[in-house]
């Protein structure tokens, strides 16, 4: 399905990023409420988190859901969200 990825771009894995579209599929998940949520889409019923991070003792954890097809993977916000997730993380 087509849909809007909504970025929160006050985050250092989303910063400087835009709100953009997809096409690809959409998971519905139960998440762990300590999360915080990068980026987001809205289904008919619910703000459904599509990115986020999240602290695990002294550990980073950078969390896409997006990303099941190489069309997706190419798109240069998926490489921005990627990479700048990667290096949270890693430090």
């Amino acid at each position: 399905v087509e849909y809007t990825v909504q970025v929160d771009p006050a985050h250092p894995v989303t910063e400087g990023m835009q709100d953009f579209t997809v096409k690809s599929e959409l998971y519905y998940m139960h998440v762990d409420p300590v999360i915080h949520v990068l980026a987001y889409t809205n289904t008919e019923q619910v703000k459904m988190p599509v990115a986020w991070t999240k602290q695990y003792g002294e550990g980073r954890v950078f969390y896409c859901a997006l990303g099941h097809s190489i069309d997706l993977a190419e798109r240069p916000e998926m490489n921005k969200m990627m990479s700048q997730g990667m290096a949270w993380a890693a430090k």
